[in-house]
């Protein structure tokens, strides 16, 4: 009888802890569409006109770089240094992906594990405090990542290595990796993460601007995109990352709107504040009152 009762009782447990992993994801999936708040204060886009004075320079930028730049810096990988390519060749991995997605899905799906009613109201706060920021930068990563892997793709531009060297071939649809050059995705990726974690930690910024113009600078060096290529990963790396964050913003979501109109972070989770909390001091209870209701993410 204990012994089965023991089994029963794992089971029961197990069942529990699933159940509540699927609680955690449907309330992380519904606060990330909610509606936004507070419903009055909106985020101060720039007008339209301007928008498309935006959309309209950045077309141009690339336009001119892929006239003026593409063509003489075709090839550079065999007027360099071999040791200098060959070093860029593994800086130029440290734009993949993986290098913020692993860790930060990782860390989510162990908050999201071990998230559970039964914890104490000060931790599971913290815990949500810290997976909306952690969620925040896999998602503004994702998303402008997810975006290029398939445009590059239906675009089809030949990439440097390929054997033509010409800077105007494209096969359209091609779904080759020699044909998925325009937009680069390393480029996305190291711009869109140079927005997202700089948003959170502004301390960081000058650091990630060069990570990310050095991620740009290694993909020409070892002829796997052309310059334009790198300067339209970078635009759309940044800017969608600033779409992520004003979605997150609108819902209060470790960003808020101000008054003006303007997008600034929500203050992170401190021990200061966690010790303040927890000694019941009113005046410095800035666990960030929107961290207790800044929702259960995961």
């Amino acid at each position: 009888m204990t012994a089965a009762g023991g089994v029963d009782g794992k089971a029961m447990s197990d069942v529990s802890r699933l159940a509540q992993i699927a609680t955690n994801a449907r309330g992380t999936l519904a606060t990330l569409t909610r509606r936004p708040r507070p419903a009055g204060r909106s985020i101060a886009w720039p007008a339209t006109t301007w928008m498309a004075a935006y959309a309209a320079a950045a077309l141009a930028v690339i336009v001119c770089v892929m006239l003026w730049l593409d063509t003489p810096l075709l090839g550079l990988e065999q007027r360099l240094p071999h040791a200098f390519v060959q070093a860029f060749e593994y800086i130029t991995d440290l734009g993949l992906s993986g290098w913020f997605l692993w860790p930060t899905g990782i860390l989510l799906l162990a908050m999201a594990i071990t998230d559970s009613p039964e914890m104490p109201r000060i931790m599971r706060g913290v815990m949500a405090a810290i997976a909306v920021r952690f969620g925040f930068v896999f998602i503004a990563i994702a998303v402008p990542g997810l975006f290029v892997a398939i445009v590059k793709r239906l675009i089809g531009r030949e990439r440097p290595w390929a054997p033509n060297h010409d800077i105007w071939t494209f096969t359209p649809f091609g779904w080759h990796v020699d044909y998925a050059s325009f937009p680069s995705g390393h480029a996305t990726t190291a711009f869109s993460a140079a927005v997202a974690i700089g948003a959170i930690w502004p301390r960081a910024r000058p650091y990630l601007w060069i990570y990310a113009v050095i991620i740009a600078c290694s993909r020409v060096i070892v002829s796997a995109h052309h310059p334009s290529d790198v300067v339209a990963g970078a635009i759309v790396g940044s800017f969608g990352a600033v779409l992520v964050r004003n979605w997150f913003a609108a819902r209060r979501l470790g960003f808020e709107v101000a008054s003006n109109g303007c997008v600034q972070s929500l203050p992170g989770p401190s021990w200061r504040r966690v010790k303040a909390v927890a000694r019941g001091d009113r005046k410095s209870t800035r666990l960030n009152s929107s961290h207790m209701s800044e929702s259960r993410m995961p």
